[in-house]
């Protein structure tokens, strides 16, 4: 008996049913962006090898998938093994996020795109990740993002689109979450760390959620004891605050962290709550998190992550990056970008299958003129509606099972003679 041939691990195969599921809620998110003034890019799936491993990626750089150089001679295959580097064989790496090819497309083509660019980009990427739930190898990113606004307006208008877009999915319940980087390395040079082990100290706050404010301080008291326990008195401090949820104000930031009040993250955090402020649809509530880190290294500014209860990890996120185009141009240029976690999120919500056209089955005789059938088919489909030809079997109520579990709501019997009009339409039973 052979056996099973499936996907490989940490990929997917959808049903018809499950991929009109999720084109459909892909479709709310595009309209949504859309309506926002966000204009759709595309760019491919790889990029050269040196451009997704530059440092702009963080550990996802370490999760690429590198793609083999053509015509590689055995001598030089024999070299790479010896040397352990079998990176030196590959020119170019399947894209791991969205952000890292936006760059270089904006790079490649700013003389053609306005000052400021409003860019959606919804598509697969691939990370050598290892296969769990809500963990793929192979998935969904949904991103807009704002590239030539140096100014909170960018991420007022981010925040503003995705709450919407996840309101009218359904997803309620959601809080997003932000904090500012330059926060942390003041809080960071608050504590007495040196400057030199902030981005080391970072990494550690972020795993918070899975090794405690014990783990993060036995971890950061590697590099300063002394520092390591003021943090652990800040963590602790902070608690039952972030357990409350924290404003975004500035008198709810100050009180939670004195010490910073002048700090130029609160500035900004205190101004993007002001305009945010009964700015966002119901069943979405944004909080100040002073442990939020994001891993990526290339975050500038503002950070911000989506919770939600039904999920043990984030559904989305994103932040400030000035400094990412600058690698490919030479110069800064100001960008912030949010992400929605497509495959989680398309996991929390319930979505209307019957959504869309009418779905229509016409069931046909073996003998039924085809020039008629199809006559009958152009009607109906030139009436809006969604239209399936099934001839009919002996076991009828199998067939009309299979197809309400697809979608379809009505069924009509065609004969000789049928014309559309004539049609005697029956519900499907769901």
């Amino acid at each position: 008996m052979a056996s099973p041939v499936n996907p490989p691990r940490g990929m997917r195969d959808f049903l018809p049913a499950d991929k009109a599921r999720r084109e459909h809620a892909l479709g709310i998110i595009r309209g949504v962006y859309r309506s926002h003034g966000f204009d759709e890019i595309e760019t491919p799936v790889v990029e050269e090898h040196g451009r997704l491993h530059s440092g702009l990626g963080g550990d996802n750089e370490k999760l690429s998938f590198s793609i083999l150089k053509r015509g590689i001679k055995p001598e030089v295959l024999d070299a790479a093994a010896a040397a352990g580097d079998p990176e030196q064989l590959a020119d170019l790496g399947l894209r791991f996020d969205l952000t890292v090819p936006l760059a270089r497309y904006y790079a490649t083509h700013r003389a053609e795109l306005p000052p400021v660019f409003r860019a959606i980009q919804i598509a697969p990427v691939w990370r050598a990740e290892r296969p769990q739930k809500g963990r793929y190898r192979q998935f969904v990113q949904a991103d807009i993002d704002i590239i030539g606004e140096a100014g909170v307006l960018a991420e007022v208008e981010l925040i503003t689109a995705t709450s919407q877009a996840l309101a009218e999915l359904g997803l309620s319940g959601c809080v997003i979450r932000v904090n500012d980087r330059r926060i942390l390395f003041g809080l960071l040079s608050e504590i007495g760390l040196d400057a030199e082990h902030h981005n080391r100290a970072l990494i550690t706050i972020d795993k918070l959620d899975k090794i405690g404010v014990d783990g993060v301080t036995a971890e950061l008291a590697e590099t300063d004891p002394a520092a390591a326990e003021k943090l652990r008195g800040v963590l602790e401090g902070v608690g039952p605050a972030l357990a409350a949820g924290i404003p975004v104000s500035r008198e709810s930031i100050e009180a939670v962290l004195p010490a910073l009040a002048e700090n130029d993250g609160i500035e900004n955090l205190a101004t993007l709550g002001s305009a945010l402020q009964g700015g966002l649809p119901e069943g979405v509530e944004i909080h100040f998190d002073p442990t939020l880190v994001r891993g990526m290294g290339y975050y500038t500014g503002t950070i911000f992550e989506i919770a939600h209860p039904g999920s043990g990890s984030s559904v989305g996120g994103g932040g400030r990056y000035d400094g990412m185009i600058g690698r490919f141009l030479g110069r800064n240029v100001p960008a912030v970008g949010f992400s929605i976690g497509f495959e989680r999120v398309v996991d929390l919500i319930a979505i209307d299958d019957n959504a869309g056209p009418e779905a229509v089955v016409l069931v046909t005789d073996a003998d039924t003129p085809l020039d008629e059938l199809m006559a009958i088919k152009r009607d109906l489909v030139a009436q809006g509606k969604r239209v399936r030809i099934e001839k009919r079997q002996k076991n009828m109520k199998t067939l009309l099972a299979r197809v309400a579990a697809e979608g379809f709501t009505a069924f009509a019997n065609v004969s000789t003679g049928t014309d559309s009009g004539s049609l005697n339409w029956r519900e499907l039973a769901d």
